[in-house]
């Protein structure tokens, strides 16, 4: 009798440890109630100490490189569950690779610690341009954030060595208004532009300046014009839009959790602006449309490449690598982590590079409205905030 008890207590034993732990259902296994946690809470901020800063990644790993994430709600507000130990609490904008901030913080069990906002500001790592133009002023934009960039010409970017330094391009509206005086320069400029793109440097233009996308010389009036170095097949604009206020909606969920609404106006207060005739919805995702027409307002895209173009180092030299981790829920992040972890991260599933698109492209964002020098540009100004800061 004794014996079957003992056997009886053991099979029992058996059945509840194979109910622990259920491979066809993810959730459930990663579930670990030995694990002790606490929390941590804070407010992301960009540098200038006052514009908080939504939308952001926070995260961190366990000794088993167990990632646990949170992201920052509209007002940059988040809490994160943790460990307890020791650790490195991540908080970065985009896939992390120019914008981050690194806090060592210690967990206790059952606990919240709170972060100062002077350890949650949102650190500038990547090197950042700007093309002077007619009528944007992103630079402001930038500098009002508390952040950084250096003014370079078309001269300059007739010169790989030069813009190859960078991470970041910004092309205001109008800086390429002088096409005609030297169509020799751009031929370069677009070479270098594709070359910079490809190997992982990102490109902002705004509204005329999509000529340097596209070709034209200070803005487009026709479709598949001589230079620029996106394809035609990829996006054609004209230079047909009318003044007035648009309706506009926000598509992407992670703009619309940035900005905290997802309808705004739009002011187009000069005319001849590019509309979107068409593009390829394979190649941009659209961020914000039109609400009455659907038609793209703003766009970007990481799917480019160019045949032919060199290999070139682009931008601030780091030792962090970008990988793609799925969540629980099949939920797909793109971050920036040190080199070191990568093995182990990838050993747990995670793939080198960001979660979609070309593995090496930088962005190329555009946007039919801009920062206009002497306009209003309301909610707009908002969203251009963030274009900065996910690029």
């Amino acid at each position: 009798m004794k014996k079957f008890n003992l056997l009886f207590i053991f099979i029992i034993l058996l059945s509840l440890g194979s109910c622990s732990s259920d491979p066809d259902n993810p959730a459930q296994a990663t579930v670990d109630t030995t694990i002790k946690t606490g929390k941590i809470t804070g407010k992301v901020m960009a540098q200038n100490g006052t514009k908080p800063i939504g939308g952001a990644s926070v995260f961190t790993f366990d000794d088993k490189y167990k990632i646990y994430y949170t992201t920052s709600d509209a007002d940059g507000n988040f809490t994160l569950e943790a460990p307890v130990g020791n650790h490195t609490i991540n908080i970065q904008t985009g896939n992390g690779s120019n914008f981050r901030t690194e806090i060592s913080a210690t967990i206790k069990n059952n606990e919240t610690l709170s972060l100062d906002a002077s350890q949650t500001k949102l650190n500038q790592v990547a090197k950042i341009a700007y093309v002077k133009g007619a009528y944007d002023k992103i630079e402001d934009i930038i500098q009002t954030l508390g952040y950084t960039a250096t003014e370079i010409t078309n001269t300059d970017l007739g010169n790989l060595t030069t813009i190859a330094q960078y991470d970041i391009i910004f092309l205001n509206c109008g800086s390429r208004n002088n096409y005609s005086s030297n169509p020799a320069l751009y031929s370069v400029i677009d070479t270098n532009l594709a070359t910079f793109v490809a190997n992982g440097g990102s490109i902002y233009a705004s509204d005329w300046d999509v000529s340097y996308l596209v070709g034209g010389t200070s803005n487009t009036n026709n479709c598949s014009l001589a230079g620029g170095f996106v394809p035609d097949t990829k996006l054609c604009s004209k230079n047909i839009g009318s003044v007035g206020t648009l309706g506009a909606t926000v598509t992407n969920t992670g703009l619309t959790t940035a900005l905290g609404f997802n309808t705004l106006n739009i002011d187009y207060d000069l005319g001849a602006w590019q509309k979107i005739i068409n593009y390829d919805p394979t190649y941009w995702e659209v961020l914000v449309k039109e609400t009455s027409t659907n038609d793209a307002l703003m766009m970007r895209t990481n799917h480019f490449t160019a045949t032919g173009a060199p290999t070139t180092p682009i931008g601030t030299t780091t030792t962090f690598t970008t990988v793609c981790i799925t969540l629980p829920g099949n939920i797909q992040i793109s971050i920036s982590v040190p080199q070191i972890l990568v093995p182990y991260l990838v050993a747990l599933g995670a793939t080198v590079g960001p979660c979609s698109g070309s593995a090496n492209s930088g962005y190329i964002y555009y946007t039919t409205f801009h920062n206009h020098a002497t306009g209003n540009i309301g909610n707009a100004g908002v969203i251009l905030q963030y274009v900065i800061l996910n690029l």
